[in-house]
């Protein structure tokens, strides 16, 4: 197992000794250094941390909790899926943020500058051009934008995404992990410094608008829309879908987007739920008055998706990683399309792991509806 670059394992244990111990025999190489591990929030997560914790002794182990996990086997639910790096390719360093909301320029440049330190000194390979960034942060915390955009201030041009924690779609609680605890409204930043050829990347399907609607009243801290159009928001969103108001779901919402235009693209804003005393609708991403949001008509969606991995192999050649943050809205009009099958051979062909999330990051942008992920090739850099 010389060769061995990454390694992903899966647990569908819902006990976390048993879990935890599944994962480490699959993640048993000796060149293993850093573990990252995406967890369904079913789990008794003081307890899942102590076994995690045990069972990767003396290796760096960071993750979060998610919306769903996603396998080269397919999707999973319930389970746990972990990916071992090893120190032959990959130097990695983490730090947490413990508040989002108290993040600044200063405390960015800090995270930045020690994570670079850390690589520098196993002097794997320079840092300029062969490093990345992968943020999790607390998918409930409202403060990913201003955080992301903190971040990306000091990150000095080094390729970024990641994704927002979720919680097996209950809108209560999600978490991020490290040193041994799960944390609440925090944040994890990850530096990849690696020897591999990659290439961060983010897509959508969004084919085109259909109709447009104003946002004219809100609360932006809370992302809250009021009013559309001068009409409650949830009523004007369902008049536009022509359905009734209490039919609206995730799954309705997963499959009629609204998305704001931004330059020449557009970018879907996601709703994460109708709130039935004031018929308003709070989302997933920044809201304010005044913003222009379209229905859209989505595309197909796995061609833009097969299309740049696609590119990917001609360019570094076939996978060894292709590491994701993805919408679990995605995986919500997979499924209701009846398309999992389709899903499933995209994830085998690109060997395609990660979570699916409740906010997707790409170089200091908060999206919806998106995936984004670092394809890491098979061969070295």
């Amino acid at each position: 197992m010389s060769d061995v670059k990454t390694v992903t394992a899966i647990s569908r244990s819902e006990d976390p000794s048993i879990a935890s111990h599944e994962l480490r025999q699959q993640l048993s190489d000796s060149d293993i250094s850093f573990v990252l591990f995406y967890c369904s929030s079913i789990y008794p997560l003081d307890a899942l941390a102590l076994q995690m914790t045990s069972a990767f002794s003396g290796i760096d182990i960071v993750g979060c909790t998610t919306a769903g996990e996603i396998t080269p086997n397919g999707y999973e639910q319930h389970s746990i899926i972990a990916i071992g790096f090893s120190s032959k390719y990959f130097a990695i360093s983490a730090q947490i943020v413990e508040s989002m909301e108290k993040f600044s320029l200063i405390d960015a440049q800090e995270t930045v500058n020690k994570l670079t330190e850390a690589c520098y000194l196993k002097k794997l390979t320079p840092i300029k051009s062969n490093s990345f960034i992968l943020t999790l942060l607390d998918g409930l915390s409202s403060d990913e934008e201003q955080f992301l955009v903190t971040l990306n201030s000091a990150s000095a041009g080094i390729p970024h995404f990641g994704g927002s924690a979720g919680d097996d779609i209950h809108l209560a609680k999600t978490h991020v992990f490290y040193q041994g605890s799960f944390f609440q409204n925090a944040a994890i930043v990850i530096m990849v410094n690696t020897k591999c050829a990659f290439e961060v990347f983010s897509c959508n399907h969004i084919k085109e608008p259909i109709s447009k609607v104003v946002v004219t009243a809100a609360h932006a801290e809370s992302r809250t829309v009021y009013e559309l159009n001068a009409e409650p928001a949830a009523l004007e969103y369902a008049r536009l879908l022509n359905v009734k108001v209490e039919d609206l779901s995730p799954a309705v919402f997963a499959l009629n987007p609204l998305a704001v235009k931004v330059g020449s693209q557009y970018y879907i804003r996601a709703i994460q739920k109708v709130n039935e005393v004031d018929h308003s609708l709070t989302f997933y991403c920044a809201v304010d008055v005044g913003i222009v949001l379209s229905t859209v008509e989505m595309d197909d969606i796995f061609s833009t998706l097969n299309g740049t991995l696609s590119r990917m192999v001609s360019t570094y050649g076939e996978p060894d990683l292709v590491l994701t943050c993805d919408c679990f809205l995605r995986r919500l009009e997979i499924e209701q399309r009846e398309l999992l099958s389709q899903a499933k051979a995209l994830q085998e062909r690109y060997n395609i792991s990660g979570f699916n999330t409740y906010g997707e990051h790409i170089d200091g942008t908060h999206l919806n509806q998106t995936f984004t992920g670092v394809f890491i090739a098979r061969g070295d850099g």
